[in-house]
């Protein structure tokens, strides 16, 4: 019998979807041969997904779920290929079914839990094996992150799942004008993508990145060199306005800032309030999605 190594069940995972386990015992029956053990997946049910699995699923879902207390949330993203399917009723159960496993689980990575017990009775992976072959997309349980706070966490959907929010206030008041806070804020996240919170978590590295960009700009407009170097400090106070949470214009009214928004409302309960932890989904970010037109979509679906 073939030896069997951690890098063989690995590429078998890679190449077909199935689980790690699933694929263990494949190639085990089909004595480490890797062509022989992927026609043992299909035969067993996997079929569909190990067919699919080098296409891209860049559509889908993100979805949210906060704790009755909000002292505890999750935010999640499941991919599709298409954005039918992400409309799908069923679909759309299996993403709700993953964001309850991921807030109550102890497992810090998708594949510990697509190990996990889902509520049909069986793991997680095997679930998400179920509905790739009753839908017949590719769909990938892509990333799921969760906060737990001595504070109060709010959150915040946009787009029908398109964009998820979840943003921790550090604070000791139980108010429902904190949670009200908290979701106007995680708005802002959605609308504007800040890539910091506030203006001391913004590395050296961004700033001196952007310090050289913006000499070089000011250079080539021919300005004079005694007078870059301010034009320079006001460039980048500008730039920090926008990628700061705290220094943005609050959306919803002009006349605030978030952090100055933040502060009437710590001065309002008598309580201090500070903008903990931020997390921001968007579906399909950082994937290389496939042009597609609505034709082949459609065509796609009647395959």
């Amino acid at each position: 019998m073939a030896n069997v190594t951690a890098k063989m069940v690995k590429e078998l995972r890679d190449s077909t979807g199935a689980g790690m386990l699933d694929c263990k015992k494949a190639l085990v029956e089909a004595d480490g041969d890797m062509d022989k053990a992927i026609d043992i997946l299909r035969e067993k049910g996997l079929s569909k997904a190990a067919k699919k699995a080098d296409r891209i699923a860049a559509e889908g879902l993100v979805a949210i779920k906060i704790s009755d207390d909000n002292t505890k949330a999750t935010v999640v993203e499941v991919n599709s290929e298409t954005d039918f399917v992400a409309k799908n009723e069923d679909f759309k159960a299996f993403v709700s079914d993953a964001a309850d496993m991921a807030l109550n689980t102890t497992a810090t990575t998708i594949e510990a839990l697509l190990e996990e017990k889902h509520p049909e009775g069986k793991a997680l992976k095997e679930v998400l094996n179920d509905r790739i072959a009753t839908i017949g997309e590719k769909l990938d349980f892509r990333r799921f992150e969760t906060i737990a706070s001595e504070g109060q966490i709010a959150g915040y959907i946009h787009g029908a799942g398109k964009i998820g929010v979840l943003v921790e206030l550090v604070t000791e008041a139980r108010d429902e004008k904190v949670l009200t806070l908290g979701k106007d804020i995680a708005m802002q996240v959605a609308a504007m993508n800040p890539k910091y919170v506030s203006r001391d978590d913004v590395d050296a590295e961004y700033l001196a990145h952007e310090t050289e960009v913006l000499t070089a700009q000011a250079l080539n407009e021919g300005k004079p060199a005694n007078i870059v170097e301010k034009m320079i400090k006001g460039r980048l106070e500008k730039e920090l306005k926008e990628v700061c949470l705290l220094e943005q214009t609050f959306v919803k009214d002009s006349d605030y800032t978030i952090k100055k928004l933040v502060a009437e409302v710590a001065k309002n309960l008598g309580s201090d309030i500070k903008v903990g932890k931020v997390v921001r989904f968007e579906v399909g970010e950082g994937i290389q999605k496939r042009e597609e037109n609505f034709a082949e979509e459609v065509a796609k679906q009647l395959k």
